[in-house]
């Protein structure tokens, strides 16, 4: 079961002794998740761990807030991320899925890479805090959410203005 210093760290030893088709389910609750570079807030979430010939299955289902920075504009804000993963902890090399994951001698399984990798596929590219954002000057850099400085917004001075009229 899970620690609180290591609360992704599972102890899985139980279940490789149980019948094929036993499963358990370890559910997570936590203010605050540093996964290495990546900061959650409000993890809320479940695990299911099944015991199958090759190894063990591991679903779950997540969710959490990520502080992100808008393209636009460079705010900070929080975004709210859904996410689930499924995965294979194979016995041996043998069974080993495209993944690599194979179980520990330990029995003990830390899920907190996977969480991250999972978590990350579900940050946009170029995250925008509201659709209606203006962003930056490109003049004078003024947050134009803020106020308008009054410079123009359009690239006419630009050498490649000359290119829009071709479309």
């Amino acid at each position: 079961m899970p620690t609180p210093r290591k609360p992704f760290r599972i102890n899985v030893g139980f279940i490789i002794h149980e019948e094929v088709g036993f499963a358990t389910e370890i559910p997570f609750e936590l203010e605050k998740a540093k996964l290495e570079d990546f900061e959650l807030r409000n993890l809320l979430g479940s695990v299911s761990i099944g015991r199958t010939p090759q190894g063990l299955v591991v679903q779950g289902k997540f969710s959490a807030d990520t502080k992100l920075e808008c393209v636009r504009c460079l705010r900070q804000f929080w975004r709210p991320l859904v996410w689930e993963i499924t995965e294979l902890y194979a016995f041996n090399k043998k069974n080993v899925s495209e993944s690599g994951l194979l179980l520990p001698d330990d029995a003990h399984i830390d899920l907190a890479p996977l969480l991250r990798e999972y978590a990350l596929l579900e940050v946009p590219i170029n995250p925008i805090h509201a659709p209606e954002c203006k962003g930056l000057c490109i003049e004078c850099g003024q947050d134009l959410n803020i106020k308008d400085c009054g410079h123009s917004q359009h690239d006419e001075d630009s050498p490649f203005s000359v290119l829009k009229k071709l479309l």
